[in-house]
């Protein structure tokens, strides 16, 4: 049994079906029936996706996994069940995927000018606000009114922010190049975060190297700041700086689902600890991947790997893989990545379509 549909969820449903075929039977316990591809949202926002290529349906696209829609309420450890809004489920194997949710909107009150960058519906709301501020900023005759709305900042740099920041460059000059009244006007966008680097769960030197590549675009990369103020006008970093803006995105607010915080299972950051094969220690039949799971980083001994939907992606592959080998199905192995690759898919986003599937 999967619990959860999101990048890891389906990643594990799919892999696990196709590993047994018929030796097993697979269930999958999602509140809806489709899964939502949170990484293709950069390109949502630039326009080389449609919203409905980031998402697919369940049933149509996991065949031999058996969907029930239903929001999980509980998970039994001891009596091998799960609780949901429509009954019990009995399992013989669980990988809980229940992924993260949003806290932006409790964070984005502050600002009417602040956006979210987590799901598609914040991903279209930018897109519209990013052209919209182009098109107040061309009408205007008020140099400061022009500047303000032409400045972006995205709070958070991991990598969504980081995404979101490159992505959104890419989409305000395009536009702007189109509005000969904004041929001269400067475009600025500004990832901020207190962290000493951006993507603080990578290695230095892969920081670095994203840092470069988004300063060769034009985007302000600041680190080690923070937010001291905002206002209706822009905000203020805590080293004295006012920022006329008219957009903040806010990138971070994302903590695991609360369903992890009551198993009774040994817990790292609010997240599952398991074991480099995804496993939880002591609990050989329960495994946990993507948002929810402490999953050590086998490129930085003691560390555990971040919250992004790359690391969800072949979180659950693997998960599903490893569930499978459990009952006679293959091999299992740890979990390994290349961190090069989330730089590669940073420059993708703005460059060419990913593939859905």
């Amino acid at each position: 049994m999967i619990v959860g549909a999101g990048v890891a969820g389906y990643q594990a449903a799919r892999t696990l079906s196709r590993r047994v075929g018929g030796g097993a039977e697979v269930v999958l316990v999602n509140p809806t029936g489709a899964a939502l591809h949170p990484e293709l949202l950069p390109q949502v926002m630039t326009g080389f996706l449609s919203p409905d290529r980031v998402s697919v349906p369940l049933a149509e696209t996991l065949p031999g996994v058996r969907v029930v829609l239903g929001t999980v309420t509980h998970i039994d450890a001891h009596a091998r069940r799960v609780l949901y809004d429509g009954g019990v489920l009995d399992y013989d194997r669980l990988i809980v995927a229940a992924g993260g949710v949003s806290e932006v909107a409790q964070v984005s009150a502050v600002s009417a000018h602040s956006v979210g960058f987590h799901n598609v519906g914040q991903a279209l709301h930018l897109r519209d606000h990013i052209d919209r501020q182009l098109s107040l900023a061309a009408a205007s005759t008020d140099p400061f009114e022009r500047a303000a709305h032409c400045t972006f900042v995205v709070l958070g740099a991991g990598y969504a922010g980081t995404a979101a920041a490159s992505a959104g460059q890419s989409l305000s000059q395009s536009i702007a190049r189109r509005d000969p009244r904004l041929r001269e006007q400067p475009i600025r966008w500004i990832l901020a975060d207190p962290a000493e680097w951006l993507l603080p769960d990578m290695r230095h030197r892969l920081s670095r190297t994203t840092a470069r590549m988004l300063r060769s675009q034009g985007v302000e990369v600041r680190t080690r700041t923070s937010v001291g103020q905002v206002t209706s006008r822009g905000l203020r970093f805590t080293d004295g700086e006012f920022i006329p803006t008219r957009t903040i995105v806010w990138s971070f607010g994302v903590r695991p689902d609360p369903l992890v915080t009551n198993l009774g299972l040994a817990a790292e950051q609010g997240r599952i600890r398991v074991d480099e094969h995804l496993a939880v220690p002591g609990r050989p039949e329960i495994y946990a991947c993507g948002d929810v799971a402490a999953v050590p980083d086998l490129t930085r001994p003691g560390k555990i790997t971040p919250m992004s939907g790359r690391h969800a992606l072949s979180q659950g592959r693997l998960a599903g893989g490893n569930v499978a080998a459990s009952i006679g199905y293959g091999s299992r192995r740890p979990y390994q990545h290349r961190i090069h690759d989330s730089i590669v898919d940073l420059v993708r986003t703005t460059e060419q379509p990913l593939p859905v599937a």
